[in-house]
């Protein structure tokens, strides 16, 4: 019909020549903007971790304040600059909060309430380090006080008029407050980045979830209402998300019917916290298994090298029960020798820190379940409020820096990933 004016032919050629040069150069059109990396969920097969079919062990790094420097603009490159000194570290695994609970810039500001500026604030988080090619190991919830935890939740059940008890520990046993987790864990994991368009159960930027930090149920030292609120919930985070690695968050503490309780527990009382870690990390959903590493705070009266000594023995205890019983790997999620102590020297965070890391890089040699360390705690320059006993701007400590790119040029060579070639040849 139109050809009788004479328009449809020189449409089809204009048409024509479009279609060719897009199908052409048609990519170079976002050639200004970053390309998404590709990536592969992190799994595990026995007591390793694998990636693209090879396997995978860690050295990386706690920054818990990610999200809480993402939500202003004007602190957002402090974020960047760290993750970027990550990654030039070799270091593959960042450990960080993906919850606060009321007060100052929540994330959770009542039960079933966020706010979306926040949000946004973990979308960037999460999006930045896939950029910098590292993964996320996002904590949920803290037993502690500090950016709201168990404690806040307990008041929010309490000031509704739902609470059972005023006890911390009702976070564990109050129905209404496991509503309120289990709401808080929906929302978070089928959360849709405003940035990569990525529900968070779907990134493999994710490396793993971790369910709470440091989980400790005083009011049962038997352990019994913590493994029943532990079994309900990594069963309820693997309803929703089959993608992702899962583990609990604890100190490694053995409890009261455990032969280790009084062999390698520091002392009595860690066995009546009600958390035990052979009993906790045995549960079917949980991926892998988490320890922490204070003998500082759990040592009041040794030593620089009996605590040293003592550090060797509970890294090799940990990693024994998960080759021999659990059959998993352990991760040892946090680690840090405090400058407090009244003996401290810099020098001595370097051997601190060595003899973990050679534990580590020795486990992994042997195909052992002994899968990686983070450091607590990284950060940069300018962010003294975020500091503690533990924390360290890497490039201002030499020894530091050296041998975290040694831990990962060593553990980058057994696993054969090929991605530190450059990094890792300046030492060859």
């Amino acid at each position: 019909m139109v050809a009788g004016n004479g328009l449809l032919y020189p449409i089809l050629g204009f048409a024509s020549c479009v279609a060719f040069i897009y199908m052409s150069f048609g990519d170079l059109k976002f050639s200004n903007f970053p390309e998404e990396p590709r990536l592969s969920f992190v799994e595990r097969n026995g007591t390793r971790f694998f990636l693209d079919g090879k396997p995978l062990y860690v050295n990386g790094w706690n920054s818990y304040w990610l999200m809480a420097q993402s939500v202003d603009e004007n602190t957002r490159p402090s974020v960047s600059a760290m993750l970027q000194a990550g990654a030039k570290m070799g270091l593959t695994v960042c450990r960080t909060w993906a919850f606060n609970d009321g007060g100052y810039d929540a994330l959770q500001i009542s039960p079933g309430q966020f706010d979306e500026r926040v949000f946004k604030a973990l979308d960037y988080v999460i999006a930045e380090a896939r950029q910098q090619g590292i993964r996320l190991l996002l904590s949920l919830v803290n037993n502690l006080q500090a950016y709201g935890g168990k404690t806040q939740y307990v008041k929010w059940a309490w000031q509704e008029g739902v609470g059972l008890s005023s006890s911390n520990d009702s976070f564990f046993f109050d129905p209404s407050i496991r509503k309120y987790f289990k709401n808080y864990v929906l929302t978070v994991l089928t959360r849709k980045n405003t940035i990569t368009g990525i529900e968070y159960r779907s990134d493999p930027t994710i490396f793993a979830w971790e369910l709470i930090n440091e989980p400790r149920c005083i009011s049962d030292p038997s352990g019994d209402t913590l493994q029943d609120w532990l079994e309900e919930m990594t069963a309820f985070i693997k309803s929703i998300d089959k993608n992702h690695l899962l583990t609990i968050g604890l100190e490694g503490f053995y409890g009261p019917k455990s032969p280790k309780k009084s062999t390698v527990n520091p002392e009595e009382w860690a066995s009546t916290l009600g958390s035990d870690f052979v009993r906790n990390s045995n549960i079917p959903n949980v991926d892998f298994a988490s320890v922490h590493i204070y003998p500082d705070h759990w040592f009041h009266v040794l030593g620089f090298e009996e605590k040293r000594n003592y550090v060797i023995k509970w890294m090799r205890s940990h990693i024994e029960d998960c080759d021999k019983e659990l059959k998993k790997p352990v991760m040892f999620t946090e680690y840090g020798l405090s400058n407090q102590n009244k003996d401290f020297q810099p020098s001595q965070r370097e051997q601190f820190y060595r003899t973990i890391l050679d534990i580590i890089y020795k486990s992994a040699k042997k195909k052992g379940s002994g899968a990686g360390a983070l450091v607590w705690q990284f950060f940069v320059e300018g962010m003294e409020k975020y500091n503690d006993d533990f924390g360290i701007v890497p490039w201002e400590s030499p020894p530091i820096y050296k041998l975290t790119v040694e831990q990962s040029c060593r553990l980058a060579r057994i696993q054969e990933q090929g991605i530190m070639k450059e990094l890792c040849s300046k030492g060859e």
